[in-house]
């Protein structure tokens, strides 16, 4: 449950909590017509708080919007302020921050018209998305009976909130059945990405994942991109099916709730040794260390409060 903090940002101001709310009669809340993003901050070393590549998640926020057909009536550059200042007031040293814009009330059917264009900020406390364990010692994934969306019924590379719909669905199906998180593939029955996370495997020394091609691009996915061929890792972007992948000596997740978190099983196959490998522990203590402030290269992905 999320804990009830100060102030939320809503349409350019700062209003409280309980204030923040919408008409029952919002365009966004009956067809899923909004855009997000999701947004870490970080307690680093030396005792400030930095946002984890901020810059890049308002870009991407913009594109979504963009691809949604939707005109965000405040510029880039007061989005990611505001960012930073729903931190500020709320007094969050490390949290999550969830930028949202959505159409509000007016005429219904699925012709929003005129309506008027919302955003609001939320920031709350949020350790890790799928546990302090899953990040220790890996989860156990099932392959969803859903498909990820094709790239002409849903437009894959915008983080629009119905698309989530398919999410939800492939979650509860494979949490039912008493699983950490699902996989889908997508609508040529390669594998595409989790509900809400990219996959990542290693063969051979060899790190792949899936391309772009009807994914979303996650920007803790380029993270670990750019981190592995740093470390000259050898590194490829290509699809691979389900079976290749339960003979992955290695496996896991990315993503900015999940962050980087291993994956032990796949559909009841134990993946590697059942624990996560040294390829994954290298490039998830690389990733907190950059997180936290502890590497100086990567100082440019750092956006302190």
């Amino acid at each position: 449950m999320v804990e009830k903090l100060s102030k939320i940002w809503m349409d350019g101001k700062l209003i409280p909590w309980e204030e923040a709310n919408v008409h029952i009669l919002t365009h966004s809340l009956h067809y899923g017509i909004a855009v997000f993003e999701g947004i870490r901050c970080y307690l680093c070393k030396d005792g400030k708080s930095a946002v984890f590549r901020l810059r890049e998640h308002v870009d991407r926020l913009f594109d979504s919007a963009q691809i949604a057909d939707i005109k965000i009536p405040y510029p880039n550059r007061e989005i990611a302020e505001a960012c930073k200042e729903t931190l500020r007031v709320n007094q969050l040293k490390q949290g999550y921050i969830r930028p949202i814009v959505f159409i509000g009330e007016g005429v219904m059917g699925v012709y929003p018209g005129e309506n008027p264009i919302r955003v609001g900020i939320i920031a709350w406390s949020w350790g890790a998305y799928l546990g302090d364990e899953a990040l220790e010692k890996g989860i156990r994934v099932k392959v969803s009976s859903y498909n990820r969306h094709h790239v002409n019924v849903m437009m894959t590379k915008a983080k629009i909130c119905g698309n989530y719909v398919n999410s939800v669905l492939a979650k509860r199906e494979v949490m039912r059945m008493g699983y950490d998180e699902a996989l889908m593939l997508d609508t040529e029955g390669y594998v595409s990405e989790a509900s809400g996370e990219n996959i990542f495997m290693v063969k051979n020394g060899i790190l792949k994942t899936t391309p772009l091609t009807s994914i979303l691009p996650g920007i803790t996915r380029d993270s670990v991109i750019q981190i592995a061929k740093a470390k000259r890792i050898i590194m490829l972007e290509e699809r691979f099916t389900r079976d290749e992948l339960y003979t992955a000596q290695e496996a896991f997740f990315t993503g900015t709730a999940a962050e980087l978190t291993p994956i032990r099983e796949v559909d009841d196959r134990i993946i590697g040794d059942g624990k996560p490998g040294p390829v994954t522990r290298e490039l998830q203590a690389a990733f907190f260390d950059i997180v936290k402030g502890k590497n100086s290269e990567y100082r440019e992905w750092l956006d302190y409060l």
